[in-house]
């Protein structure tokens, strides 16, 4: 039990139900290991561990997290040390730490490390010319330092008798494709053999760990079929082999056997943030309509999208921390200490290292890593590992298994009001609204729109296109926001709308906004949304735009590039060309640059 996080748990409101919960050490940064400002370092951990001891077995869990280059998909996550400080990495990071673990007076504890989240499946995911590469993932796959870095890591740690070395495996949403699987399994036996490891210093591998993932799905199974179609079509489980962690585990370690590691590996979840409880937990499967509906209906999961990994709401705590719950699975842990956030809402200064995250702010509606969905994140988030008090009250809230045994009390706060509402793109027989997100205490999970005063359609978004009206007819619209406790916000101003005028074989026109998601200095990542305001299906699209300094773009998704100088032109992918009436498209690129980083003035041409 760490004092330090139990301190913080036990001061808020109906903390002390889970004060005593056993969590992990996080050793972020190097000054860490001796403690920052005025905080436990490394040995005062484990002296308190020797004292709840008593002389007794006990597990103590450490996060080994300090990778050069650390979490190359991410902002919010950076770490001190550049992409080239391997030589650092060793000598200052992981040598301090294992001359403290190798100390006589911690040879009666069972220390478990969790070994460098996020970095190798960013290797698998986020590199080798995928869609959602970045130059900072790219980079670190061309220098090694991820492989190495955790090569060195098990050898130093593996050769202390009594710490066991657990490697991060992603999570369901993250690795659970086919063409991210294998490979993932393949690059983490390849860095269990290198810089002096072998495989025998892993004693297993932890998945969802810092994540929302559910641990279990009741309501339905990836083999589930609704009308003949699989619920591997469906949008949610998007034609994953797992719907939920512990399949994903069990499939791991198969995997992970199969590559060449032990027998004997287990697994570890982290639990501490996917219970899914509250009164927005649903009771039992959706309805057999159609194949989106028995999914979503029937998901404990309520975020947008299973990218979506920042301070998310409607979150609650998850099992328990219990060792060996499962066949295979070593326990379920709480590498995540419950309150301490993910990252920042918006820019904050700091000395840690730390960037901002668009994934983070709750305005965000997101690219091309989560399908354009919002970021479902919680407002006036503090900096990542800083204490969320917002956060951790609504963790309790929603707990599963609930604290006590008691689910608690409905939340009644609605979402405010949908504002900003217009009418981006009318035609003779439909019309595309666009609002304002709203915002709330457990999450926004979509939207109602109403066509004078009766049910138009649902949005999981800020849009809506209402189809098969009349001509030249005036319609009046309001929009009111659903959160995940099933409050309703009022209604937004009313919008009334004149469909266009029948007839004419219809215009074609296109608009392309821009928004970087992630800059750290000298490279950045950046979506583009191309929309179609004309009155007729696209065949195609251009969008250019000239940048203000050196800016270079490395690498371009879902788009043909042509860039000459600062001139830039980006045309349709051959499957993304055709944008019905209202609808949206898009496409990202990473660059690289120097000095300023302006945003350019775009243009858009549909053919």
């Amino acid at each position: 039990m760490n004092p330090e996080w139990s301190a913080k748990a036990a001061a808020e409101p109906g903390g002390s139900a889970v004060a005593n919960q056993p969590t992990a050490v996080w050793l972020d940064r190097i000054a860490a290991i001796d403690g920052v400002g005025g905080s436990m370092g490394l040995r005062a951990h484990l002296d308190a561990a020797v004292a709840q001891a008593a002389g007794r077995p006990l597990v103590f869990q450490v996060v080994v997290y300090n990778l050069p280059g650390r979490d190359c998909a991410a902002l919010a996550s950076n770490g001190e040390l550049g992409p080239t400080e391997i030589g650092r990495y060793r000598s200052e990071y992981i040598d301090p730490i294992a001359a403290i673990l190798r100390d006589p007076a911690y040879a009666g504890l069972r220390i478990v490390t969790t070994i460098e989240l996020d970095s190798l499946p960013n290797l698998v995911t986020n590199a080798g010319g995928t869609a959602t590469a970045t130059p900072q993932c790219e980079a670190m796959k061309a220098n090694g330092n991820y492989v190495a870095g955790v090569g060195y890591a098990l050898a130093r740690l593996g050769a202390i008798p009594n710490v066991y070395n657990y490697l991060d495996a992603g999570h369901h949403g993250w690795l659970g494709w086919d063409s991210n699987l294998d490979p993932s399994v393949n690059l983490l036996h390849q860095a269990a053999n290198a810089s002096g490891s072998t495989p025998a210093n892993v004693q297993g591998f932890v998945v969802n760990t810092a994540n929302y993932s559910a641990l279990r799905e009741p309501n339905f199974t990836v083999d589930d079929t609704v009308n003949g179609t699989s619920v591997r079509q469906s949008a949610w489980v998007d034609w994953n082999r797992y719907v939920d962690e512990l399949s994903y585990a069990r499939a791991f370690r198969q995997k992970a056997v199969a590559a060449g590691f032990d027998p004997g590996v287990g697994m570890l979840i982290d639990t501490s943030r996917n219970g899914w409880g509250g009164t927005a937990r649903p009771a039992g499967p959706g309805p057999r309509t159609t194949v989106d509906a028995y999914v979503d209906g029937g998901r404990i999961d309520r975020r947008f999208q299973t990218g979506n990994w920042c301070n998310q709401s409607g979150a609650g705590l998850g099992e328990r921390p219990k060792a060996a719950p499962e066949p295979g699975i070593d326990a379920y842990v709480w590498v995540k200490p419950p309150g301490e956030s993910d990252g920042a809402s918006s820019q904050i200064a700091n000395d840690e290292g730390k960037g901002f995250d668009r994934m983070c702010d709750p305005t965000y509606t997101g690219n091309a890593r989560n399908n354009f969905h919002l970021s479902g994140a919680l407002p006036n988030a503090p900096l990542a590992g800083h204490w969320f008090s917002a956060q951790f009250q609504e963790l309790l809230r929603n707990a599963h298994p609930a604290l006590g045994g008691v689910e608690p009390g409905p939340d009644t706060t609605a979402p405010t009001v949908p504002t900003g509402l217009t009418a981006p793109t009318v035609t003779a027989t439909g019309v595309t609204l666009g609002w304002t997100a709203s915002t709330d205490d457990v999450g926004v999970t979509g939207y109602d729109v109403y066509r004078g005063g009766t049910l138009a359609g649902s949005s999981a978004g800020t849009s809506f296109t209402d189809a098969g009206l009349t001509a030249a007819t005036a319609y009046a619209y309001t929009v009111r926001a659903r959160d995940a406790a099933g409050n309703v916000s009022p209604a937004s101003a009313a919008l009334t709308v004149t469909t266009a005028p029948a007839g004419g074989g219809g215009t074609g026109g296109c608009t392309a906004t821009y928004q970087v998601s992630s800059d750290w200095g000298s490279g950045f990542n950046a979506d583009v949304v191309i929309t179609n305001t004309g009155t007729r299906a696209t065949g195609s699209w251009k969008v250019g735009w000239t940048f203000g300094g050196n800016q270079r773009i490395t690498n371009l998704w879902n788009g043909s590039l042509t860039q000459s100088g600062a001139a830039v032109t980006v045309a349709n992918a051959g499957y993304n060309g055709t944008i019905p009436v209202g609808g949206s498209t898009g496409f990202g690129f990473g660059a690289g640059y120097s000095g300023v980083n302006a945003l350019p003035q775009l243009s858009c041409t549909a053919g």
